[in-house]
């Protein structure tokens, strides 16, 4: 086994104290000294440099069964990072490497073997593997073009454009030849920012309601909606589609801290008429598509095609509030913790 000096002998995790009722609170969180085991062959230690918090993990905290499972209670809690491999027992992720992988939310990581991907972090940042470059850049990829099926000169709606999802769809669309790109977003400030991104029209839809402020934006209707939001945003989407038109369902965070099921769609019967196809998806279905992702998206960001904003917060004890923070929308792009 190689090592670095002084190599660790215990680390500290975040663990899913309760389980929320509504809104996520500081007490549903609470952070652990543990041991760290023997590294078997095949493993290596990560000590993580920073991590990601997403809205999919508000779903994680409820004990329900779903595309994918719940935390557990007293356990820690996971999620995307990136950090240094500082002993190893695996050939082909040697001490200095630095790796992609599922197991944050702690400051050291044991990679089982086969887990973990090591990333360049001298031609784009580590953060960048957890928003353009990672799961939420692949996402707002594979819902623009296998969900979606975007084609060149349509007119694209997205809710939540503001953050890490949102904020590259609108710019992967652009990219990919989309007519005309609208964003909402919850602040003058993040509507000013995407009209920076290069979204050709953006709205506050605190501002008034979302219908009247999309028909506005997008005069002449919309073909596809990425949905971030639900609720009213999606609503307002199936008023504005035209025949055909194609929703890619990837969130709802505005129903994540809902305690009763939320009413559907009040308009929902206009899918009939409009043949609109309305498709949710997870984006851990369509991995298959993370090698053509690269191959198009990592030129994007290394020119400057796809620009990203990054929100931090600093230290594990942190990593609780960004997450709140998050679901409260107080991050412009993607929320991450440096460790």
């Amino acid at each position: 086994m190689t090592t670095t000096t002084d190599t660790p002998t215990q680390t500290r995790q975040v663990v899913l104290a309760e389980r929320p009722h509504g809104a996520p609170t500081p007490a549903n969180f609470r952070i652990e000294t543990v041991a760290l085991p023997e590294l078997a062959e095949g493993e290596v230690l990560v000590a993580n440099t920073v991590m990601s918090v997403d809205p999919y993990m508000r779903g994680r905290m409820n004990d329900v069964k779903s595309y994918i499972p719940p935390f557990q209670i007293d356990q820690p809690l996971d999620g995307g990072a990136v950090g240094e491999v500082i002993a190893s027992r695996n050939p082909h992720l040697p001490v200095g490497a630095h790796v992609t992988h599922g197991l944050g939310w702690r400051e050291h990581a044991v990679l089982p073997a086969g887990s973990g991907r090591a990333v360049d972090v001298d031609a784009v940042p580590a953060s960048a593997y957890l928003g353009p470059l990672g799961m939420p850049g692949l996402t707002a990829y594979v819902g623009l073009t296998a969900i979606a099926e975007m084609k060149e000169g349509e007119t694209v709606f997205i809710s939540g454009a503001a953050g890490a999802v949102g904020s590259y769809a609108g710019q992967i669309a652009k990219a990919l030849g989309a007519g005309r790109v609208v964003g909402s977003a919850g602040s003058a400030a993040k509507v000013e920012r995407l009209r920076e991104l290069g979204f050709d029209a953006a709205f506050n839809y605190k501002d008034g309601p979302v219908r009247e402020s999309l028909r506005e934006a997008a005069p002449d209707g919309i073909d596809v909606y990425f949905d971030n939001v639900g609720g009213d945003h999606l609503e307002a989407a199936i008023s504005a589609m035209g025949t055909f038109g194609r929703i890619a369902m990837c969130g709802a965070i505005s129903q994540y801290n809902a305690t009763e099921p939320a009413p559907g769609p009040r308009n929902l019967a206009l899918a009939i008429g409009k043949c609109l196809t309305l498709r949710g998806f997870v984006v851990g279905q369509y991995s298959h598509l993370a090698g053509e992702f690269r191959e198009r998206v990592v030129p994007w960001v290394a020119d400057g095609t796809l620009r990203y904003d990054e929100t931090f917060r600093d230290g594990l004890d942190a990593a609780p509030q960004a997450f709140l923070d998050l679901l409260e929308g107080a991050n412009l792009g993607k929320m991450l913790v440096r460790l």
